[in-house]
């Protein structure tokens, strides 16, 4: 399926100065997908879309709502993960709040962490892997990849010494980069590294096993 990531080659002023243009219910803020009249925010409610009209999702109804459900969640751990360097404002810089990050960061990696994958680990157990709904690719595996590559970025000691709790996480995560679209954007320069400016961001003094 070929796209545009305006973001990624025109920048970030770019593209907030093409949001604030759009009429009527526009995005929030990005990400959002532009499909000819069509403008559609927020990460779940895009991948909703694409599934549907893309034959990605699970095929019907109540499917579709668990899938959803599980892609909301999660929005809710990388909800949390900002909130870990942005404890108290996201209008203040990672330095004028360490304290507080410090605070946050300790109650995220001993009980949010394991919160949040031992649900998808039971998820992931309703049917036979390696993807949540067995041997058929859907948008959440997706997510859930980048979701283990991001705090395996910001927490290594921490994930490590967790990594043995979760089995169909991982197996879910070598499975996903076999794929051959997912493996060659991962091999493009399409696909964006971690790093400091973003949601999952690795401060050392953040992380412990």
């Amino acid at each position: 399926m070929a796209y545009r990531d305006m973001g990624n080659e025109k920048g970030a002023d770019a593209l907030m100065a093409d949001m604030a243009a759009r009429d009527g219910f526009v995005p929030f803020a990005p990400p959002y997908i532009v499909a000819g009249d069509m403008v559609i925010g927020q990460t779940a409610h895009i991948l909703a879309w694409l599934a549907d009209r893309h034959g990605f999702g699970g095929g019907d109804l109540a499917t579709d709502l668990q899938l959803i459900e599980l892609q909301l969640t999660v929005t809710d751990i990388v909800e949390e993960m900002h909130s870990v360097h942005h404890p108290v404002s996201g209008n203040l810089y990672y330095e004028d709040q360490k304290d507080a990050a410090a605070r946050k960061a300790e109650d995220f990696r001993e009980s949010r962490i394991p919160k949040y994958c031992d649900y998808f680990e039971a998820a992931l157990g309703v049917h036979p892997g390696p993807f949540a709904l067995g041997d058929r690719w859907t948008h959440v595996d997706t997510s859930l990849f980048q979701m283990m590559e991001g705090l395996n970025y910001a927490f290594p000691q921490r994930m490590a010494a967790l990594g043995g709790n979760y089995p169909r996480l991982y197996a879910l995560c070598e499975a996903v980069t076999g794929i051959d679209g997912i493996k060659a954007y991962l091999a493009s320069g399409r696909r964006l590294s971690f790093n400091e400016d973003g949601i999952f961001r690795h401060y050392p003094e953040l992380d412990a096993a």
